[in-house]
């Protein structure tokens, strides 16, 4: 499903070139639930944002269910996501004058594939399936934090993309309320989504079924319940 070779990210830094990811080599299953894991500035989010093209690689190859992500432009990239990757962010990025109904329906309208009766039908069900449509009608100011994170994977699922990429999720979340968003994770998987989620908290990262974890931008411990390589 994802496949990185020799992947390195260098940035350009005021007191010279800063790499990001050194060589890095890592493949994803379909229908796994990966979690990558290391210490601030250990490459994570880097990583995560070169896989779904929000960021260029400096070389190395990106393969996403058969796409070269690496080869795209910033604007092919931006549509290649909309059809292919859900992205969940830790601020949520909500937009605060929609509704939470609005909130996902708001990429089957950039897509431009379903009818707004359809695109209201399809939102009320992933509310549904992430347990607040009770609150479809809310604005994201006046749900909770668990709520809002919920709120932003079910609309990271709008366009029934077969991955999700959620970038500290849970960070500001409570132990609890942790808890539940990442049931929702574990549900997305076990109905065949692929999920590539990044923490740094221990807890978090047991609930996936393999682990990676970086250092300096490499990989360093591909500890992982399965027992393949990374």
């Amino acid at each position: 499903m994802i496949e990185l070779r020799g992947v390195v990210k260098v940035y350009a830094g005021l007191a010279g070139p800063v790499t990001a990811l050194d060589g890095i080599d890592m493949h994803v299953r379909h229908g796994e639930f990966l979690v990558l894991t290391g210490k601030s500035g250990s490459g994570k989010t880097t990583l995560v944002n070169c896989v779904t093209g929000l960021d260029g690689c400096t070389s190395g190859e990106i393969l996403v269910n058969g796409t070269a992500v690496d080869r795209l432009t910033p604007e092919k990239a931006s549509l290649w996501r909309r059809h292919n990757v859900g992205v969940v962010f830790q601020s949520f990025e909500l937009l605060p004058t929609l509704t939470a109904v609005e909130n996902v329906m708001l990429p089957m309208d950039f897509r431009g594939k379903l009818a707004q009766r359809d695109q209201f039908r399809r939102a009320m069900d992933l509310l549904e399936g992430v347990e607040i449509a009770d609150h479809a009608r809310k604005v994201p100011a006046a749900l909770s934090g668990g709520q809002q994170q919920r709120l932003a994977i079910a609309r990271a699922m709008a366009n029934d993309p077969a991955i999700l990429v959620a970038d500290e999720p849970t960070g500001s979340l409570d132990s609890a309320t942790a808890e539940t968003v990442l049931a929702v994770f574990e549900d997305l998987v076990s109905r065949g989504k692929t999920v590539l989620l990044v923490t740094h908290d221990k807890d978090v990262a047991a609930h996936g079924s393999r682990l990676v974890t970086l250092s300096d931008g490499k990989i360093v411990g591909p500890a992982e319940k399965g027992g393949s390589r990374a």
